[in-house]
């Protein structure tokens, strides 16, 4: 995985990854880690031939004309392998100068020859203009890191309420070298004693700049950090034994590794989407590039932290070792997180932007191809646009529209970007398709596995909306364990009778048709027994009682079938291939992209945020770190957008997103209630007003696969972490 997505990205990212590998061993941390005082090291020469210092400065200024995307690329790389020496530093003190136009040290700090650092907070600096305009600067720094080794440090100053960035050679200053928390980055304080600082080297940009450029940077090297402590606790929890088992068969501990993962493509999601947005193509509103990287600022870095305390964990005992570099990953995690601030702070800045209207403006760039097929889907949907009701619905289910991904004439065999497209001349023609909800899963799997037949009674009318499926799985024994079901259909003359009891069914009461999958074989293990059938829903012998949920409604339902009949022809497929079935996805597998990079959920708490006025910090920093989870919950699906679009295979955004997301809308109403007050408990609000949105969402974390499940398939299926103990088998 890597903070790039496109080839090039991935290029980059393993050409930098080979080189950390040949140079920055574990004798090399250790020998920065044990050293005195920190020393330019031996790989440095080498990062500056490749011109990896420069990537993100112009070709003028000696660098090679890319931008912070490339640079975020290089700074996840060299933090996975927590490198010695001054590279972020160095990148950082370049990247602010350029930002404020200065051109004094950038060739020489892109070739390596000179070596920068920031200081993040001015301590006790103060700049003290005079009558005739000069300058000077006073005071002790806070730590900067990458103080041992700087020539170059750019510093914030205290300027009469506010501050003002400067920039002062190693000959102006005098440094306090530290051992420094970070062993193999080591940090410094610099002390000024009214030195002079000319106009130049007096910083115009905005006071917030240069923390937003750190926020991107120190996320992206988190990023990094992150996923080697992944990697390291889910290798050692794949081999570990204890209690005559692996220890990530354990799920306490495979859980925390599925976490441990979401947490680190969090971390890498929010520092690719504030890289992207700072550089040259990115935000066209700077407080939009501002609130990207302050999100970076309260989430990445925390992430990082927190995923290296659990690796430690997962390590044991050996964690705790000087031996194990686990410890040399915290340092350099905890001493990032230190140094940028508290990450609530960054989570109520976040807040404060989003209360002043700015929001986070998520889209995909298309090909140019993409506008010969617009031209071709806009006359298309001219015609739907002429049509009203039933015949608009049929017209577009007609011509593929319903389910553009399916294969023609079911769809229109779209690919990822003619998806995108065909959404974005849906959305401006104010044009909506069928839902077919449940039949959406119907479909695909009589498109693959239904015969003629089937697919001819079926399809189309699924597609217009005319029948309504429900999905007759679960049951009282067997939720999200299929394995489990206990309904038993049994041969007949023409067919097969059918007797149990699902639940959990939801439109059962409303349904025309019902997917039902039901044990054909009591003499075979498990799943190798199920089949799959369609159920007309008016059969004798159905009786649907509906569900009352916590939210006083009843859309779910129990459905009692008492030898149903169920005619040979309803059977897809063969007895038997109900599991494989059940699970079918096509690969040409739906795309959509979300521009709303806040959500419902979100949105409603800033409004009663607004609401009631202004806010303490506590509540401040609430509504910062919901918002934070929104965003990045938007940048993960994005990021799964961009790889469809390219060809790529999904990654792990997609699993987290969902984890992550189902999470976010659960608290975030559950603040929304709270804000409220007592005025949300008098039961008299809309059917989707706070409290019955906070009731609903409960089920967020159940419904499709509970959390648990989810944590299990992230675990086993990305971390390859071993699978939980086989069940007795049933009979």
């Amino acid at each position: 995985m890597t903070i790039g997505l496109s080839q090039e990205h991935r290029d980059l990212r393993d050409t930098v990854r080979a080189f950390a590998d040949r140079h920055i061993t574990e004798d090399t941390l250790r020998a920065a880690a044990d050293a005195d005082k920190e020393t330019l090291p031996a790989h440095w020469g080498g990062l500056a031939a490749q011109g990896l210092l420069g990537l993100h400065l112009p070709e003028e200024a000696g660098g090679a004309g890319y931008g912070l995307v490339e640079l975020a690329v290089v700074t996840e790389e060299l933090g996975r392998a927590v490198a010695p020496g001054p590279f972020l530093p160095t990148t950082l003190a370049s990247a602010v100068l350029h930002t404020a136009g200065h051109r004094g040290h950038l060739a020489a700090l892109a070739a390596g020859t000179t070596l920068g650092a920031v200081g993040l907070a001015p301590g006790t600096l103060v700049l003290d203009r005079a009558d005739d305009g000069t300058a000077t600067v006073t005071g002790t720094s806070e730590l900067v890191v990458g103080g041992h080794l700087a020539d170059v440090f750019v510093l914030p100053a205290a300027d009469d309420g506010r501050t003002t960035w400067l920039v002062l050679p190693r000959a102006a200053v005098a440094t306090t070298d530290v051992r420094s928390h970070d062993l193999t980055r080591r940090s410094s304080r610099v002390t000024v004693r009214s030195v002079p600082v000319p106009a130049a080297d007096l910083l115009d940009l905005d006071p917030r700049t240069p923390l937003d450029l750190a926020a991107v940077l120190f996320a992206a090297e988190a990023s990094g950090l992150a996923d080697r402590c992944v990697a390291t606790a889910a290798g050692y929890a794949r081999v570990r034994e204890q209690f005559g088992r692996r220890i990530g068969q354990f799920q306490g501990v495979k859980h925390r590794c599925a976490r441990m993962l979401a947490q680190a493509e969090q971390a890498r999601a929010c520092a690719w989407d504030a890289a992207r947005a700072a550089g040259p193509d990115g935000a066209t509103d700077p407080r939009e590039a501002s609130l990207a990287a302050a999100v970076a600022g309260a989430v990445g870095v925390d992430a990082a932290f927190a995923v290296a305390k659990d690796c430690v964990q997962v390590l044991g005992g050996i964690g705790f070792t000087w031996e194990h570099d686990a410890h040399l990953a915290l340092r350099r995690a905890h001493t990032l997180r230190v140094t940028l601030g508290p990450a609530g702070a960054w989570r109520r800045r976040v807040a404060r932007l989003a209360l002043d209207g700015t929001r986070r403006t998520l889209g995909v760039e298309l090909p140019p191809e993409a506008e010969a097929v617009r031209e071709r889907i806009r006359a298309e949907l001219r015609e739907a646009a002429a049509l009203e009701g039933t015949e608009r619905r049929t017209h577009l289910a007609d011509h593929g529209y319903t389910a553009p991904h399916l294969p023609a004439p079911w769809g229109k065999g779209a690919d990822p970007v003619t998806q995108l497209v065909i959404a974005e001349e849906l959305r401006a023609a104010d044009l909506t398709p069928v839902d077919m909800i449940i039949g959406g899963w119907v479909v695909p799997t009589l498109i693959a596995h239904g015969d003629s037949a089937q697919r001819e009674r079926f399809l189309a009318p699924s597609l217009r909306g005319d029948l309504v499926w429900c999905q007759l799985f679960s049951e009282p024994g067997a939720g999200s364990d299929l394995a489990g079901l206990s309904t038993r259909a049994v041969k007949t003359d023409g067919g097969w009778l059918v007797t149990g009891q699902k639940v959990w069914t939801s439109m059962a009461h409303d349904a025309h048709w019902g997917v039902l999958l039901a044990r054909t074989d009591t003499a075979v293990p498990k799943h190798r027994g199920i089949s799959y059938f369609l159920l007309d829903m008016t059969s004798p012998g159905i009786e649907i009682r509906p569900l009352r949920q916590i939210t006083g409604e009843a859309e779910f339902n129990e459905v009692f079938l008492d030898e149903v009949f169920i005619p040979d022809a309803l059977l897809v497929a063969a007895p038997g291939d109900g599991w494989k079935l059940a699970r079918t996805t096509l690969a040409n597998e739906r795309v959509a992209l979300s521009h709303d990079s806040v959500g419902s959920g979100a949105e409603a708490l800033l409004e009663i945020a607004a609401a009631l006025g202004t806010l303490d910090d506590e509540r401040l920093t609430t509504l910062g770190g919901h918002l934070c989870d929104a965003q990045t919950g938007a940048v993960l699906a994005l990021r799964t957008t961009l790889r469809s679009v390219s060809g790529q295979q999904p990654g792990a955004e997609a699993s987290v997103a969902k984890l992550l997301g189902v999470e976010h809308q659960q608290r975030v109403w559950e603040t929304c209630v709270e804000w409220q007050g007592t005025d949300a408990l008098t039961g008299e609000g809309e059917r989707h007003d706070a409290v019955w949105m906070f009731l609903n969402s409960r089920c967020l974390s159940i419904a499709g696969g509970t959390t648990e499940v989810q944590l299990n398939i992230i675990g086993e299926r990305m971390l390859g972490l071993p699978r939980d103990p086989e069940p007795t088998e049933r009979g």
